[in-house]
């Protein structure tokens, strides 16, 4: 039985009216760029992430961007992150002319430790830019609070965690601000690249709108130097559609994972995800540790089932990060987790008895390990 990580097709067939429905809506109207459905788009994510603006860019790498932009993170400037994640966060960081500073994570939230960020502020320091990884949100109170204290700006990357909540608050409604991405393999993923910028302030708010226009209010006057980063309007009616169902999906990612964690818990060996009991968790990813992983991941690709590793190699290790001059075993949890994780298929259409037949993969894994070592 071939089992993707991901189906995106069979998600597209459960809404195929409703998606074919809204594309053809925009080719009849030409209004591609902008227009009444991005604007539609922004008020609906504002409003489910509670958030009071929410300005579509090209994608969610841009999100972080131009936030970033917007709130004077330039040349000189300091942002701390984590090491684990996706390239983005940190890549954003440096394409604007600052500094990432890297800082472990929580080896059980797979989040930026909060503990061990006010050591590492410096007076350089402009932003906090915490990333709510696999679906869950980071720790964000104690991270506020150093915000508070040394003035600087906390940008949540909820690229993975649309519809998380922290103490049930919305991801993109705790910090200053909050990148969203609208990649296919998200939770609400469009029909190519997209993104959103949320923010609380509505200063950021119109130097986002800006930015993303070349800097400019009004045709050929422009106030900024930006950059072309609008969302498409075919990808905003696309995600209309879909984020009228985003709470059954994520309703339905959550069944799955808590069966997968039913299973598991026959294994020992394998860590199931923590959930912070001040988190609800929408499983972009779901995430296990296992002794010799890329072992599993052979037998997995045998038998034709979908997994990835987010992430094989911490971000201070990257070559292109090799000049901030980190010790290679900085940040050892980091590290360890890069060693250990394994995703495995979540996504709302799964069966069960696709599930079962990955559960078994981990289990024959296992057993092999157990066989080798007696």
């Amino acid at each position: 039985m071939a089992i993707p990580l991901l189906d995106l097709r069979a998600q597209y067939l459960r809404i195929k009216d409703e998606i074919d429905e809204a594309v053809a809506e925009i080719f009849e109207s030409q209004q591609f760029i902008g227009g009444p459905k991005v604007e539609a788009l922004e008020r609906a994510i504002a409003d489910y992430a509670r958030a009071p603006y929410a300005v579509g860019v090209a994608s969610g790498t841009d999100a972080l961007l131009l936030l970033l932009k917007a709130s004077d993170a330039a040349a000189g400037a300091e942002v701390i992150t984590t090491p684990f994640t996706f390239f983005a966060t940190a890549g954003a960081i440096f394409n604007v002319g600052a500094r990432p500073v890297f800082v472990d994570i929580d080896p059980k939230t797979y989040n930026i430790d909060p503990n061990a960020i006010e050591e590492k502020i410096s007076p350089r320091t402009r932003a906090i830019l915490p990333v709510h990884l696999y679906g869950q949100c980071a720790d964000m109170d104690p991270i506020l609070e150093l915000a508070a204290k040394y003035n600087v700006f906390v940008i949540e990357d909820a690229a993975q965690s649309l519809g998380a909540r922290y103490k049930g608050r919305p991801a993109c409604s705790l910090g200053h601000a909050g990148a969203l991405s609208f990649f296919p393999s998200k939770n609400l993923g469009g029909a190519g690249d997209g993104g959103m910028a949320v923010m609380r302030d509505s200063e950021i708010e119109a130097r986002v709108r800006l930015l993303r226009n070349h800097g400019a209010s009004e045709t050929y006057y422009h106030q900024l130097v930006g950059t072309n980063s609008r969302l498409d309007a075919l990808q905003a009616a696309v995600l209309l559609v879909k984020l009228r169902h985003l709470e059954q999906w994520t309703e339905e990612r959550r069944a799955n994972a808590a069966y997968y964690n039913q299973k598991f818990a026959e294994m020992p060996e394998v860590i199931t995800p923590y959930v912070s009991p001040e988190c609800h968790h929408v499983y972009n990813q779901y995430v296990i540790r296992l002794p010799k992983r890329d072992q599993a991941r052979e037998l997995f690709a045998k038998r034709g089932i979908g997994c990835s590793v987010y992430y094989p190699l911490p971000l201070h290790r990257q070559e292109c990060f090799l000049d901030l001059e980190y010790d290679e075993n900085a940040f050892p949890n980091s590290c360890a987790a890069c060693e250990e994780v394994l995703a495995l298929p979540v996504y709302p259409e799964l069966a069960r008895e696709q599930q079962d037949e990955v559960v078994n993969a981990v289990k024959d894994h296992l057993a092999s390990l157990f066989s080798i070592s007696n």
